[in-house]
């Protein structure tokens, strides 16, 4: 399997690449083209992508629906050699996103970038192998899709506790008000957690 690509991406007058704190998180808006029946948008296109420095081989396609407001997908990763890079992006709705660089050795370890992602604004998160990534709902019938690198293997799957103080995340949840799996609830802690990924190696 070949490395995934590596920053700096750049924008194109198709794909706006918005950088963040961490160089290989970035946000992704494609250009949407409007008439009075609404938008057509190109979600994903290699060419252009690949054209913006971005030219990963996705090959796993996934959509979570979420009935509930502050319903919590994370902090979730696939250990290598299933590691994955995802493109996160919502479909209807509106979600609070976070991704964690988890990489030993990284200058930016346990360092966090959060956005909100919605059908309106049309942004995307790259979130890199080797990092964590979580969402939270922030209204009814939230969709998200996420597009994958690398094909989902349940005995390389785990997850992290989404709320975890040590991660600095500012999560717009009331208290009490969280919806979680039995996964995402009896995640560990960052400080019992040993992060399988290593800064330089194929992250």
């Amino acid at each position: 399997m070949s490395p995934p690509p590596r920053p700096p991406y750049r924008s194109t007058d198709r794909l706006e690449v918005i950088p963040t704190a961490i160089a290989e998180v970035v946000l992704l808006r494609s250009k949407r083209l409007h008439d009075a029946r609404g938008f057509f948008v190109e979600a994903w296109n290699r060419r252009t992508f690949a054209e913006a420095g971005l030219g990963f081989d996705f090959v796993q396609d996934n959509v979570s629906a979420s009935r509930e407001p502050f319903t919590v997908r994370g902090f979730h990763y696939q250990a290598p050699p299933a590691h994955q890079t995802k493109l996160v992006s919502v479909l209807r709705g509106r979600v609070f996103d976070a991704v964690v660089d988890a990489r030993r050795g990284s200058p930016t370890f346990g360092r966090a970038v959060t956005a909100e992602l919605s059908a309106e604004n049309g942004l995307s998160i790259l979130s890199p192998r080797g990092f964590l990534h979580a969402l939270v709902t922030l209204e009814p019938d939230t969709v998200a899709a996420y597009k994958t690198d690398n094909h989902f293997s349940g005995p390389h799957d785990g997850a992290v506790a989404w709320d975890d103080p040590d991660l600095g995340v500012d999560w717009p949840v009331p208290p009490g008000r969280a919806i979680l799996s039995p996964k995402d609830a009896g995640a560990p802690r960052w400080a019992d957690w040993d992060s399988p990924f290593t800064y330089g190696a194929d992250s």
